[in-house]
């Protein structure tokens, strides 16, 4: 086994003066500060965990920009709750189950953290998951695709903050199929992630009486993509659609440009595509492709500002998951400082019972099956003659209310759902 990379535990108290944000934080009041005053936190301290890829294939998206994004929600919390210790702790679970699952029972069992978040890989994830319900500890889930974590290995203790493949690939597919592209052809990664996006898309496209016309899956990490295009282009399908993302994505869409393919007939989708993918791809490789996300730093004043507070630290805008990472950790401290406590049935009472009201969602509610309800958008990465600001590389086609961008509960496979009586 690979020796696992784990960063020191770290207590994280900012200088309060370091940074101007105009976010408008909803918890100050003496109420709040009588009670975390009093509150029975395990050891004194609340620990938060993030677990992902630091440093691999898709480290760019989540990575070390989600310890930062970790860092300011802890900040932000600090501010508006003095008095309450915090202390983060990361690590590298190089897209392993196994690593990933060690790393996590160490530190449920061992080093006393209270809250897991981020992860960004679904076979870890679904590793993590059970993990977390044996312990009774809370992981919150961003930049993790497989529809299984709020489907059938959905768990009271699993949150999941920022999409499943049902979220990305719903809306696209009906708007393309709408739209005549009734064909498609996937090359996907092979593991839970890509499997789990083209049977999602699979079952899309059938509702729609359009047609899979094959798929092929690739190694994570893989290098030369030119027989997974070839066969994608032997299919003749109208849409290539990519169920991969990171430096796999960029990698295989430099080689759509290399084979001349983007001079062809067939429509490139990303089904997933982060904001670090058309910037390591290239505006010009990158220009045209269309995805679904959650979140754009771009979208308004509000967003606009924690992106330049985050790129002063990371040298790069915020992700979607990064954003979620942010928005997790800090809904989750302030529910632990109403509950008074770190103990999870009642962090976990809270955060249900609390709105997410933030710049990444607005009064946004858990639902039943412990998905954060919130609005996503259809965007389509600029020409380069459009871009005015470094990093404002996507054209926001639609907004997907939340209402449209779920699977309907009553479709859901959720076991929650037969105890809540839904």
């Amino acid at each position: 086994m690979a020796p696992c990379r784990v960063r020191k535990l770290q207590s994280w108290r900012v200088p309060l003066a370091r940074f101007t944000f105009g976010l408008a934080l909803t918890l100050g009041s003496v109420a709040l500060a009588e009670r975390s005053a009093a509150a029975d936190f395990s050891g004194g301290v609340i620990k938060v965990g993030i677990i992902n890829d630091q440093s691999g294939p898709l480290s760019d998206n989540s990575g070390p920009g989600s310890v930062v994004a970790a860092k300011l929600a802890i900040e932000d919390f600090q501010r508006a709750t003095p008095g309450i210790k915090v202390e983060i702790i990361f690590a590298d679970h190089q897209n392993k189950p196994d690593i990933g699952a060690q790393i996590v029972r160490k530190w449920f069992d061992v080093d006393g953290v209270d809250m897991v978040a981020d992860v960004g890989n679904s076979a870890v994830a679904l590793a993590i998951q059970s993990i977390a319900r044996d312990k009774n500890k809370i992981v919150i889930y961003s930049a993790v695709g497989t529809t299984e974590i709020g489907g059938k290995q959905c768990s009271r203790t699993g949150l999941m903050w920022l999409h499943d493949n049902y979220n990305l690939v719903s809306g696209s597919v009906r708007r393309l199929v709408s739209q005549g592209y009734d064909s498609w052809f996937f090359i996907a990664a092979d593991y839970a992630f890509g499997r789990n996006m083209v049977e999602v898309s699979q079952r899309v496209l059938a509702e729609g009486s359009a047609k899979s016309l094959g798929a092929v899956f690739h190694p994570l990490g893989n290098a030369d993509y030119g027989s997974f295009l070839l066969q994608a282009q032997a299919s003749k399908a109208k849409v290539v659609a990519f169920a991969n993302a990171g430096e796999q994505l960029v990698t295989v869409m430099k080689q759509w440009h290399e084979f001349g393919m983007n001079m062809g007939s067939q429509k490139p989708v990303a089904e997933l595509m982060f904001l670090t993918d058309v910037h390591a791809m290239g505006i010009e490789t990158a220009k045209g492709l269309t995805t679904v996300t959650a979140w754009y730093w771009a979208l308004n004043d509000e967003t606009r500002a924690f992106g330049q507070r985050f790129y002063k630290l990371h040298k790069a805008m915020p992700t979607a998951p990064q954003a979620a990472v942010y928005s997790a950790v800090l809904h989750y401290l302030r529910a632990a400082a109403v509950a008074g406590t770190d103990e999870t049935g009642a962090v976990l009472d809270k955060m249900r019972a609390m709105p997410v009201d933030d710049f990444y969602a607005r009064g946004a509610r858990l639902r039943a099956d412990n998905k954060l309800v919130h609005d996503f958008y259809l965007v389509e990465v600029k020409k380069p003659a459009e871009i005015k600001t470094p990093w404002d590389y996507y054209n926001v086609v639609e907004k997907i209310p939340a209402e449209d961008a779920y699977l309907p509960l009553s479709q859901s496979e959720c076991p929650l759902l037969k105890l809540s009586g839904n």
